[in-house]
């Protein structure tokens, strides 16, 4: 078995690392300032994160250009696969966050509104570069809904489906995030997460719901994860990275040790 990837991930906002429940939103509590990405990143690559996962969520062309700062300034002080997402629409906002030095891009609403720019950018960067993040939010007893522009959109689409159909256009990874979990600390959506897992031929990394070190174990285990996301935890010191890692490695689960 491979081993899993522990990955902390930072919303960004104008260069500042923000953290909010269910995406942000007033009723849910709303965005938390946690502190400068760069200097997270590094304490996190200390830890022996196998990853770190960047996310813009700036509108303005200043918080872009902030942005672009932010993955210079962490690739040349981190030695871990570097992924960005948010606001990246064409092939040039790939190609841009790939020369700042990004290993991964991430898109979500850009792929639902172009499918074929999932394709584009596999045939131009190659794959293992294309990651197609999907928001879902269980709608019925047993339906999973792709949501668009930060959980805020409903897309008709199933989710199971939307996956399978973006890796078929070259997508590298899945990363799955249930709007119904996130920021939660209350679990997973396992039973979401191993449907998605097992219906695609790519890593699938977890996200949303993270709040304990069993949450993780079970999303790998009875979830089929290839990787687990979390943000609150780890910014807020409840679990280092390499508690966790501890942690999976007393259940079974096979990771990377420094």
């Amino acid at each position: 078995m491979l081993a899993k990837r522990v990955i902390p991930c930072l919303d960004v906002h104008d260069g500042q690392v923000t953290r909010g429940v269910q995406f942000g939103r007033a009723e849910a509590g709303g965005l938390r300032n946690v502190g400068d990405p760069v200097e997270l990143a590094v304490r996190y690559n200390e830890q022996g994160a196998d990853e770190m996962v960047f996310f813009d969520i700036t509108a303005s062309a200043h918080g872009r250009a902030s942005m672009v700062e932010v993955i210079e300034r962490a690739a040349d002080q981190c030695f871990m696969p570097l992924t960005v997402g948010g606001g990246i629409r064409v092939l040039e906002d790939m190609q841009t966050m790939l020369r700042a030095g990004a290993d991964k891009v991430s898109i979500n609403s850009s792929a639902l509104a172009t499918p074929e720019l999932i394709r584009q950018g596999a045939e131009k960067f190659g794959s293992q570069c294309i990651v197609v993040s999907i928001d879902c939010k269980k709608v019925a007893p047993d339906r999973w809904e792709v949501f668009a522009k930060g959980g805020r959109q409903a897309t008709g689409l199933e989710a199971v489906e939307w996956a399978t159909r973006a890796v078929s256009l070259g997508a590298g990874e899945i990363v799955l995030n249930s709007i119904d979990a996130d920021g939660t600390k209350a679990g997973f959506d396992l039973v979401i997460t191993r449907r998605v897992s097992e219906s695609v031929g790519v890593p699938v990394v977890a996200s949303g719901g993270a709040g304990s070190l069993e949450h993780m174990a079970a999303v790998l285990l009875e979830g089929r994860a290839d990787a687990v996301l979390a943000a609150s935890i780890f910014h807020f010191g409840t679990y280092t990275v390499a508690d966790v890692k501890r942690h999976l490695a007393g259940q079974g689960i096979p990771v990377r040790t420094a």
